[in-house]
């Protein structure tokens, strides 16, 4: 695919995806709604990445959907994604649920680590929240802005929000629409890390690259699995395959390595 709207670049094992549209604040459209997907797919499906960070080009994270985009659902009466056939779903087909807008997160078998290099609103913001780990510059400015939009809590955001941070922050964020500092969400544990902006992408492909070296890449597809999975069914099938999947994930090579690499005090060498 030709990307317009963003940057693909993979360096130690990292892809890194750039919303690459800093003219318009990185303003979402369906032309990047449609890349980001392709190059989250194209990520996942690479056995030469083994984790996903999203930043954005210069001061901006992403300010939400482009005005223009707007100003067209006001003139139509009704909302246009803007995405074109060659929209793809990323990640696997193990659970409908995830097969949805901004939902795919979920399915994707590889850790995505957020660098909200600046202001995230809307879509931006929801982006964001979707990510498994997020790095922030210190005094952006977040919204999810859907009120005085009259919109409502947009790509479930409403489902997402309250197991991030609890159900009632989640409201008063939800309910207010207001715009609040990412120093506060780093407060709220919304964001994980503060850092400045000059170092921030790189610190989280420094993070990124230290967690898939330190830990067993069918481990990372695995837990990440059973973090999503587990929001939607009882404790009891948590444990259960918990259980079938430690069975199953001590025979494989990369257990033995581990094993040897613990009682060797060394560094892991694992296959992919």
């Amino acid at each position: 695919m030709d990307l317009k709207t963003t940057l693909y670049d993979v360096k130690d094992r990292v892809a890194t995806i750039t919303l690459n549209r800093p003219q318009r604040a990185n303003a979402w459209t369906g032309r990047m709604h449609t890349e980001y997907r392709a190059l989250l797919q194209q990520a996942d499906e690479d056995a030469g990445v083994g984790a996903i960070v999203v930043a954005g080009a210069g001061n901006f994270f992403c300010v939400g959907a482009d005005s223009k985009a707007l100003e067209g659902h006001k003139e139509a009466g009704s909302y246009d994604a803007g995405t074109g056939p060659d929209l793809v779903t990323p990640g696997s087909r193990d659970f409908a649920a995830f097969m949805n807008d901004f939902a795919y997160h979920f399915a994707l078998s590889k850790p995505v680590i957020a660098a909200v290099t600046g202001p995230a609103a809307g879509v931006g913001f929801v982006l964001a929240c979707y990510a498994d780990v997020r790095f922030a510059v210190p005094g952006a400015k977040l919204t999810t802005a859907h009120g005085p939009l009259n919109l409502p809590a947009e790509y479930g955001l409403s489902w997402l929000l309250p197991r991030l941070i609890g159900g009632a922050r989640a409201a008063e964020i939800l309910l207010s629409s207001r715009k609040f500092l990412t120093d506060e969400a780093y407060e709220l544990g919304l964001i994980h890390r503060l850092g400045p902006r000059e170092e921030l992408v790189s610190e989280a492909q420094a993070y990124a690259l230290d967690m898939i070296t330190r830990n067993a890449p069918e481990s990372l597809k695995q837990t990440k699995r059973q973090i999503y999975l587990d929001y939607h069914r009882d404790v009891g099938a948590a444990v259960q395959e918990a259980n079938q999947l430690l069975n199953d994930m001590v025979k494989q090579p990369n257990y033995q390595e581990a094993i040897a690499a613990f009682m060797e005090k060394r560094k892991a060498d694992w296959q992919f």
